[in-house]
Protein backbone atom coordinates (compact mmCIF):
# COMPACT_ATOMS: atom_id res chain seq x y z
CA UNK A 1 0.00 0.00 0.00
CA UNK A 2 1.41 3.36 -0.98
CA UNK A 3 1.58 6.00 1.71
CA UNK A 4 1.09 9.74 1.50
CA UNK A 5 4.42 10.98 2.82
CA UNK A 6 6.88 9.56 5.32
CA UNK A 7 7.52 10.26 9.02
CA UNK A 8 10.69 12.04 10.00
CA UNK A 9 13.71 10.11 11.22
CA UNK A 10 13.96 9.77 15.00
CA UNK A 11 16.55 11.46 17.14
CA UNK A 12 19.55 9.40 18.21
CA UNK A 13 18.79 7.18 21.19
CA UNK A 14 21.04 6.49 24.16
CA UNK A 15 19.96 2.79 24.13
CA UNK A 16 19.80 2.51 27.91
CA UNK A 17 16.21 1.30 28.00
CA UNK A 18 16.64 -2.03 26.23
CA UNK A 19 15.63 -3.47 22.88
CA UNK A 20 12.15 -3.54 21.34
CA UNK A 21 11.06 -5.73 18.44
CA UNK A 22 8.53 -3.82 16.32
CA UNK A 23 6.44 -6.04 14.04
CA UNK A 24 5.16 -4.18 11.00
CA UNK A 25 7.87 -1.59 11.61
CA UNK A 26 7.78 -0.26 8.04
CA UNK A 27 4.03 0.42 8.17
CA UNK A 28 2.24 3.65 9.00
CA UNK A 29 1.85 3.25 12.77
CA UNK A 30 4.87 0.98 13.19
CA UNK A 31 7.31 3.59 11.90
CA UNK A 32 5.99 6.24 14.27
CA UNK A 33 5.99 3.84 17.21
CA UNK A 34 9.58 2.81 16.45
CA UNK A 35 10.68 6.44 16.22
CA UNK A 36 9.09 7.31 19.57
CA UNK A 37 10.58 4.24 21.23
CA UNK A 38 14.03 5.16 19.95
CA UNK A 39 13.68 8.70 21.25
CA UNK A 40 12.79 7.15 24.61
CA UNK A 41 16.10 5.29 24.60
CA UNK A 42 15.17 1.88 23.20
CA UNK A 43 17.11 0.03 20.51
CA UNK A 44 14.79 -0.85 17.63
CA UNK A 45 14.77 -4.23 15.93
CA UNK A 46 12.41 -3.76 12.96
CA UNK A 47 10.57 -6.76 11.52
CA UNK A 48 8.51 -6.65 8.32
CA UNK A 49 7.76 -8.74 5.24
CA UNK A 50 9.39 -6.40 2.75
CA UNK A 51 12.53 -4.25 3.13
CA UNK A 52 11.86 -0.53 3.09
CA UNK A 53 13.83 2.50 4.08
CA UNK A 54 14.26 2.66 7.86
CA UNK A 55 16.56 4.77 10.04
CA UNK A 56 20.16 3.62 9.86
CA UNK A 57 20.17 3.12 13.64
CA UNK A 58 17.46 0.43 13.40
CA UNK A 59 18.29 -3.23 12.85
CA UNK A 60 16.05 -4.73 10.19
CA UNK A 61 14.96 -8.37 9.97
CA UNK A 62 12.84 -9.43 6.96
CA UNK A 63 10.28 -11.99 8.08
CA UNK A 64 6.82 -13.05 6.97
CA UNK A 65 5.34 -13.84 10.36
CA UNK A 66 2.57 -16.04 8.94
CA UNK A 67 4.55 -18.07 6.42
CA UNK A 68 7.65 -18.47 8.61
CA UNK A 69 5.73 -20.04 11.49
CA UNK A 70 6.08 -19.53 15.26
CA UNK A 71 9.53 -21.09 15.61
CA UNK A 72 11.18 -18.42 13.46
CA UNK A 73 9.86 -15.56 15.60
CA UNK A 74 10.54 -17.47 18.83
CA UNK A 75 14.14 -17.89 17.75
CA UNK A 76 14.40 -14.18 17.03
CA UNK A 77 12.95 -13.30 20.44
CA UNK A 78 15.35 -15.63 22.25
CA UNK A 79 18.31 -14.33 20.26
CA UNK A 80 17.53 -10.62 20.72
CA UNK A 81 15.95 -10.82 24.20
CA UNK A 82 13.85 -7.66 23.82
CA UNK A 83 12.07 -6.00 26.70
CA UNK A 84 8.97 -5.80 24.52
CA UNK A 85 7.39 -6.82 21.24
CA UNK A 86 5.06 -4.27 19.63
CA UNK A 87 2.63 -5.72 17.11
CA UNK A 88 1.91 -2.92 14.65
CA UNK A 89 1.38 -5.36 11.76
CA UNK A 90 -2.03 -5.83 10.19
CA UNK A 91 -4.43 -4.73 7.49
CA UNK A 92 -6.85 -1.82 7.62
CA UNK A 93 -7.72 -0.86 4.06
CA UNK A 94 -7.38 -4.21 2.32
CA UNK A 95 -10.14 -4.91 -0.16
CA UNK A 96 -9.97 -8.65 0.42
CA UNK A 97 -11.39 -10.47 3.42
CA UNK A 98 -8.70 -13.11 3.05
CA UNK A 99 -5.92 -10.56 3.54
CA UNK A 100 -7.52 -9.15 6.67
CA UNK A 101 -7.99 -12.65 8.11
CA UNK A 102 -4.38 -13.48 7.35
CA UNK A 103 -2.81 -10.33 8.82
CA UNK A 104 -5.24 -9.55 11.65
CA UNK A 105 -6.18 -13.05 12.86
CA UNK A 106 -3.68 -15.66 11.75
CA UNK A 107 -0.67 -13.41 12.33
CA UNK A 108 -1.69 -12.82 15.95
CA UNK A 109 -2.21 -16.55 16.48
CA UNK A 110 1.30 -17.20 15.11
CA UNK A 111 2.73 -14.45 17.32
CA UNK A 112 1.16 -15.86 20.48
CA UNK A 113 2.37 -19.35 19.62
CA UNK A 114 5.88 -17.96 19.18
CA UNK A 115 5.86 -16.14 22.51
CA UNK A 116 4.50 -19.24 24.24
CA UNK A 117 7.45 -21.41 23.15
CA UNK A 118 10.17 -18.76 23.47
CA UNK A 119 12.35 -18.96 26.57
CA UNK A 120 12.52 -15.17 26.86
CA UNK A 121 9.35 -13.37 28.03
CA UNK A 122 9.00 -9.82 26.69
CA UNK A 123 5.95 -7.64 27.16
CA UNK A 124 3.59 -7.73 24.17
CA UNK A 125 1.87 -4.50 23.12
CA UNK A 126 -0.91 -5.45 20.71
CA UNK A 127 -2.39 -2.63 18.63
CA UNK A 128 -6.11 -3.15 18.24
CA UNK A 129 -8.89 -0.90 17.01
CA UNK A 130 -11.94 0.87 18.41
CA UNK A 131 -13.79 -0.61 15.43
CA UNK A 132 -13.87 -3.80 17.50
CA UNK A 133 -16.74 -2.23 19.45
CA UNK A 134 -20.37 -2.13 18.41
CA UNK A 135 -21.39 1.16 16.78
CA UNK A 136 -22.97 3.43 19.37
CA UNK A 137 -25.72 6.03 19.00
CA UNK A 138 -24.83 9.71 18.87
CA UNK A 139 -23.79 10.92 22.30
CA UNK A 140 -22.80 7.48 23.65
CA UNK A 141 -19.04 7.37 24.10
CA UNK A 142 -17.02 4.21 23.58
CA UNK A 143 -15.36 2.83 26.72
CA UNK A 144 -13.42 -0.36 27.39
CA UNK A 145 -16.69 -1.93 28.61
CA UNK A 146 -18.68 -1.08 25.47
CA UNK A 147 -20.25 -4.06 23.65
CA UNK A 148 -17.87 -5.87 21.29
CA UNK A 149 -20.00 -6.36 18.18
CA UNK A 150 -18.01 -5.05 15.19
CA UNK A 151 -19.91 -3.89 12.11
CA UNK A 152 -17.07 -4.61 9.67
CA UNK A 153 -14.86 -7.52 8.73
CA UNK A 154 -11.89 -5.39 9.72
CA UNK A 155 -13.34 -4.96 13.22
CA UNK A 156 -14.16 -8.65 13.50
CA UNK A 157 -10.65 -9.75 12.53
CA UNK A 158 -9.07 -7.26 14.93
CA UNK A 159 -11.38 -8.42 17.72
CA UNK A 160 -10.22 -11.99 17.16
CA UNK A 161 -6.64 -10.82 17.73
CA UNK A 162 -7.54 -8.88 20.86
CA UNK A 163 -9.43 -11.75 22.42
CA UNK A 164 -6.63 -14.19 21.64
CA UNK A 165 -4.10 -11.90 23.33
CA UNK A 166 -6.31 -11.43 26.39
CA UNK A 167 -6.84 -15.19 26.74
CA UNK A 168 -3.10 -15.78 26.58
CA UNK A 169 -2.52 -13.06 29.18
CA UNK A 170 -5.20 -14.53 31.47
CA UNK A 171 -3.52 -17.95 31.42
CA UNK A 172 -0.09 -16.44 32.01
CA UNK A 173 1.27 -17.41 28.60
CA UNK A 174 2.16 -13.79 27.79
CA UNK A 175 2.60 -10.46 29.53
CA UNK A 176 0.42 -8.35 27.25
CA UNK A 177 -1.59 -5.15 26.94
CA UNK A 178 -3.94 -4.22 24.10
CA UNK A 179 -4.19 -0.62 22.91
CA UNK A 180 -7.36 0.00 20.92
CA UNK A 181 -6.64 2.86 18.54
CA UNK A 182 -9.17 5.25 17.06
CA UNK A 183 -8.76 6.70 13.54
CA UNK A 184 -5.04 7.48 13.28
CA UNK A 185 -3.90 10.52 11.26
CA UNK A 186 -0.45 12.01 10.65
CA UNK A 187 2.61 11.91 8.43
CA UNK A 188 2.45 8.88 6.15
CA UNK A 189 -1.34 8.46 6.31
CA UNK A 190 -2.18 5.67 3.82
CA UNK A 191 -3.85 6.57 0.55
CA UNK A 192 -6.54 4.02 1.34
CA UNK A 193 -7.90 6.24 4.12
CA UNK A 194 -10.28 9.12 3.43
CA UNK A 195 -7.86 11.95 4.28
CA UNK A 196 -5.03 10.13 2.53
CA UNK A 197 -7.18 9.90 -0.58
CA UNK A 198 -8.05 13.61 -0.41
CA UNK A 199 -4.36 14.56 -0.06
CA UNK A 200 -3.46 12.32 -2.98
CA UNK A 201 -6.10 13.91 -5.21
CA UNK A 202 -4.89 17.39 -4.30
CA UNK A 203 -1.35 16.39 -5.20
CA UNK A 204 -2.31 14.51 -8.35
CA UNK A 205 -3.81 17.67 -9.87
CA UNK A 206 -0.89 20.12 -9.56
CA UNK A 207 -1.66 22.51 -12.41
CA UNK A 208 -1.17 26.01 -10.99
CA UNK A 209 -4.36 28.03 -10.72
CA UNK A 210 -6.63 25.21 -11.79
CA UNK A 211 -9.30 24.02 -9.36
CA UNK A 212 -8.79 20.39 -8.35
CA UNK A 213 -11.84 18.14 -8.25
CA UNK A 214 -11.74 16.05 -5.09
CA UNK A 215 -14.10 13.08 -5.20
CA UNK A 216 -15.16 11.50 -1.92
CA UNK A 217 -17.95 9.39 -0.48
CA UNK A 218 -20.73 11.39 1.24
CA UNK A 219 -19.30 13.16 4.31
CA UNK A 220 -22.04 12.66 6.88
CA UNK A 221 -20.23 11.09 9.81
CA UNK A 222 -18.20 12.26 12.79
CA UNK A 223 -15.21 10.38 14.15
CA UNK A 224 -12.58 10.41 16.86
CA UNK A 225 -9.25 11.10 15.14
CA UNK A 226 -5.94 10.67 16.97
CA UNK A 227 -2.47 11.85 15.98
CA UNK A 228 0.20 9.26 15.19
CA UNK A 229 2.54 10.92 17.67
CA UNK A 230 -0.01 10.52 20.46
CA UNK A 231 -0.43 6.85 19.53
CA UNK A 232 3.34 6.40 19.56
CA UNK A 233 3.64 7.96 23.01
CA UNK A 234 0.94 5.59 24.28
CA UNK A 235 2.98 2.65 22.99
CA UNK A 236 6.01 3.92 24.90
CA UNK A 237 3.92 4.34 28.06
CA UNK A 238 2.48 0.82 27.75
CA UNK A 239 5.95 -0.72 28.03
CA UNK A 240 6.58 0.56 31.52
CA UNK A 241 3.32 -0.02 33.40
CA UNK A 242 3.07 -3.46 35.05
CA UNK A 243 -0.55 -2.77 36.04
CA UNK A 244 -1.54 -2.69 32.36
CA UNK A 245 -1.00 -6.43 31.99
CA UNK A 246 -4.05 -8.22 30.60
CA UNK A 247 -5.95 -4.98 29.98
CA UNK A 248 -7.52 -3.23 27.03
CA UNK A 249 -6.89 0.51 26.92
CA UNK A 250 -8.47 2.90 24.43
CA UNK A 251 -6.10 5.34 22.72
CA UNK A 252 -7.92 8.22 21.05
CA UNK A 253 -8.29 11.98 21.12
CA UNK A 254 -11.20 11.87 23.53
CA UNK A 255 -13.21 14.12 21.22
CA UNK A 256 -15.12 13.93 17.98
CA UNK A 257 -14.82 15.82 14.69
CA UNK A 258 -17.18 15.98 11.71
CA UNK A 259 -15.42 14.25 8.83
CA UNK A 260 -16.38 17.12 6.54
CA UNK A 261 -14.55 19.56 8.83
CA UNK A 262 -11.40 17.44 8.60
CA UNK A 263 -11.58 17.34 4.80
CA UNK A 264 -12.21 21.08 4.60
CA UNK A 265 -9.29 21.68 6.96
CA UNK A 266 -6.99 19.60 4.77
CA UNK A 267 -8.00 21.49 1.64
CA UNK A 268 -7.52 24.81 3.43
CA UNK A 269 -4.07 23.84 4.75
CA UNK A 270 -3.00 22.66 1.30
CA UNK A 271 -3.63 26.15 -0.10
CA UNK A 272 -4.85 24.55 -3.32
CA UNK A 273 -8.13 25.55 -4.96
CA UNK A 274 -10.42 22.54 -4.89
CA UNK A 275 -14.02 21.59 -5.51
CA UNK A 276 -15.39 18.86 -3.30
CA UNK A 277 -17.62 16.32 -5.07
CA UNK A 278 -19.50 13.82 -2.91
CA UNK A 279 -20.44 10.66 -4.79
CA UNK A 280 -21.57 7.29 -3.39
CA UNK A 281 -18.69 4.87 -3.80
CA UNK A 282 -16.14 7.57 -4.66
CA UNK A 283 -12.73 7.75 -3.01
CA UNK A 284 -11.89 5.65 0.03
CA UNK A 285 -14.35 3.05 1.23
CA UNK A 286 -16.37 4.30 4.16
CA UNK A 287 -16.50 2.05 7.22
CA UNK A 288 -20.22 1.23 7.59
CA UNK A 289 -20.45 1.92 11.28
CA UNK A 290 -22.37 4.57 13.21
CA UNK A 291 -22.50 8.15 11.95
CA UNK A 292 -20.95 9.36 15.21
CA UNK A 293 -17.99 8.12 17.22
CA UNK A 294 -16.20 9.47 20.27
CA UNK A 295 -13.91 7.50 22.56
CA UNK A 296 -13.43 7.86 26.30
CA UNK A 297 -9.72 7.88 27.24
CA UNK A 298 -10.11 7.96 31.02
CA UNK A 299 -8.54 4.52 31.38
CA UNK A 300 -5.48 5.57 29.38
CA UNK A 301 -4.98 8.50 31.73
CA UNK A 302 -5.45 6.36 34.83
CA UNK A 303 -3.56 3.22 33.76
CA UNK A 304 -0.84 4.54 31.46
CA UNK A 305 -0.47 8.10 32.69
CA UNK A 306 -1.06 9.10 29.06
CA UNK A 307 -3.26 11.70 27.44
CA UNK A 308 -3.67 13.05 23.90
CA UNK A 309 -1.89 16.33 23.21
CA UNK A 310 -2.26 17.05 19.48
CA UNK A 311 -5.15 18.88 17.84
CA UNK A 312 -6.98 18.07 14.59
CA UNK A 313 -4.98 20.86 12.93
CA UNK A 314 -1.73 19.24 14.11
CA UNK A 315 -2.84 15.94 12.55
CA UNK A 316 -3.81 17.43 9.22
CA UNK A 317 -0.80 19.76 8.99
CA UNK A 318 1.57 16.85 9.57
CA UNK A 319 -0.28 14.73 7.00
CA UNK A 320 -0.09 17.45 4.36
CA UNK A 321 3.49 18.53 5.10
CA UNK A 322 4.72 14.97 4.69
CA UNK A 323 2.56 14.30 1.65
CA UNK A 324 3.70 17.40 -0.20
CA UNK A 325 7.31 16.90 0.83
CA UNK A 326 7.24 13.25 -0.25
CA UNK A 327 6.35 14.28 -3.79
CA UNK A 328 8.67 17.28 -3.81
CA UNK A 329 5.84 19.81 -3.80
CA UNK A 330 5.32 22.92 -1.69
CA UNK A 331 4.01 22.30 1.79
CA UNK A 332 1.28 24.88 1.32
CA UNK A 333 -0.06 26.67 -1.68
CA UNK A 334 -0.12 25.07 -5.10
Amino acid sequence: MAEVGEPGLPDAADRRSGRVVVLGATGFVGRHAGAALERAGYEIHAVARHPRKTPASWRFHPLDLVDAGPRALAGLVDAERPVAVVNAAGEVWSRTVERMHRDNRLLVDRLLSALAVADHRPRLVQLGSVHEYAPQPRGVWLTESSPEEPATEYGRTKLHGTRAVLRAAATGDVDAVVLRLSNVIGAGTPRGSLLGQVAAQLLDQPVRGRTAEVRVSPLRSSRDFVHTQDVASAVVAALGVPEARGRVVNVASGSWQPVRDMVDLLISISGRPARLVELPGAGARALPDADWMAVDVSAARAVLGWEPRRTPRDMVEDLWRAAAGHLGGPAAGG
